[in-house]
């Protein structure tokens, strides 16, 4: 994937903050639905990032991969850390936008809009559960694909045949379950060549549909999500969690005492 020539997506109307090596949108939970819901409606082109503590160690292992995520239309804090760490560096309480939260809002939502949905990524299975889901819970909601591409890098020619086939589905939603960080950079290679509103929505899809379970929720409010999903695959998400999350503290902490200096001087 080609990303020079891509433009800036960003709204100049969005306000930001820097948290670590990531630029996080400020924006109410109900401000965004309105914002990407509207942006879908009128088929333009844009992407969303849900940055969690994962995302923010990537990005600073990889100033090209923060440069994807900090060009898109929007990246909010998807994770309990992240909306304290804005908290504390800046005195703004932040709502948590999460991928788990906004994907069955706005499958609920996009029939009373009249937009229709592409899901690209994940596996057949889960693309299965998703139609049976969504026929169950949104008759109405109008699908107009599911794919779920190779485990491999596709080639030009399979990538513009993509990209041909979501263009002219009609879609104003695309949701991108690839994980991170490989469908952020699908989205920042590709967005402006689709002229939909793409979200970044990972391992929502198949809590969203079934086939795994979400935390209680007050596990979600003391920022334990994460704990939550260790136990479900503790050998797939040891090393993420334990070793990403304590760098993850070890950079806000760096960071929040160099705002501390910089404001006593």
């Amino acid at each position: 994937m080609i990303l020079s020539g891509a433009p800036d997506s960003r709204s100049p109307q969005s306000v930001r903050k820097n948290v670590v090596s990531l630029e996080i949108s400020l924006s109410s939970y109900q401000q965004f639905i309105q914002d990407i819901l509207q942006a879908a409606c009128l088929r333009k082109s844009g992407y969303a990032c849900f940055a969690n503590a994962h995302m923010i160690v990537e990005a600073v292992r990889d100033p090209a991969f923060a440069e994807m995520v900090n060009r898109a239309t929007w990246t909010t804090a998807d994770g309990v850390p992240v909306a304290w760490a804005i908290r504390l560096l800046y005195g703004r309480r932040q709502e948590r936008i999460t991928g788990l939260d906004v994907l069955p809002a706005l499958l609920q939502e996009a029939p009373r809009h009249d937009v229709s949905v592409y899901v690209y990524g994940s596996t057949p299975a889960v693309l299965e559960r998703c139609a049976d889901y969504c026929a169950q819970h949104h008759p109405e909601l109008s699908i107009s694909g599911l794919y779920a591409p190779p485990f491999r890098a596709l080639t030009a020619g399979e990538e513009e045949e993509v990209v041909e086939r979501i263009r002219t589905s009609g879609a104003g939603l695309v949701f991108v379950a690839l994980g991170c960080p490989k469908q952020e950079k699908w989205m920042a290679a590709l967005s402006h060549r689709i002229p939909a509103v793409l979200l970044g929505v990972g391992g929502a899809l198949p809590v969203t549909v079934g086939v795994q379970k979400r935390a209680p929720n007050w596990m979600q409010f003391a920022g334990l999500e994460w704990l939550y999903r260790f136990f479900q695959e503790p050998r797939r998400l040891f090393s993420r969690y334990f070793s990403t999350n304590s760098l993850f503290v070890f950079y806000l902490t760096r960071q929040w005492i160099r705002q501390w200096l910089q404001a006593d001087n």
